[in-house]
């Protein structure tokens, strides 16, 4: 079933989004004890989906075996402020074959061959594949409602 969509940008804009920046992933999922759990991960957008890729031992993977009801945002830190935020359902495989690795790692650092990538590489078979299916996703844009303020602002 497709997300259902609100805010300014309809679903191509937000597809091409997703695709074309390099913002991490926003993760938030709950813990046992209730209080949610905030965590930035890497990923790509591919059909209709946001895959990320996280040890089977860490605390992300523990979290989604337990709920996997996920929010998510993607948008930069500094103004003028856009981006898309959603929640989903996380499901969880072994990653095995996959390519999302690898596209991750040209993706992120424009290579695969790096000391983290090498070491990430190295542990392929240990590593899971999170496919985050969104179910309502928010966009919003305030590029042109900042442009006076954004435009002399210096880079941090």
């Amino acid at each position: 079933m497709p997300a259902t969509l609100k805010g300014p940008w309809n679903l191509r804009e937000i597809e091409q989004f997703l695709g074309d920046v390099t913002f991490p992933l926003r993760l938030a999922c709950t813990s046992r004890d209730g209080y949610p759990r905030v965590v930035s991960v890497w990923y790509a957008y591919r059909d209709a989906a946001l895959l990320c890729v996280s040890h089977r031992k860490s605390a992300l993977v523990k979290l989604l075996e337990q709920d996997p009801r996920v929010g998510f945002e993607v948008s930069p830190n500094d103004p003028p402020y856009h981006g898309v935020r959603g929640q989903g359902q996380a499901s969880l495989a072994p990653l095995g074959d996959h390519d999302v690795l690898e596209t991750l790692l040209d993706r992120y650092l424009g290579q695969q061959e790096s000391r983290v990538g090498n070491w990430l590489l190295a542990r392929k078979d240990e590593e899971m594949l999170i496919t985050i299916s969104p179910e309502r996703m928010f966009s919003w844009d305030y590029r042109q409602r900042m442009a006076d303020v954004s435009a002399g602002r210096a880079p941090q």
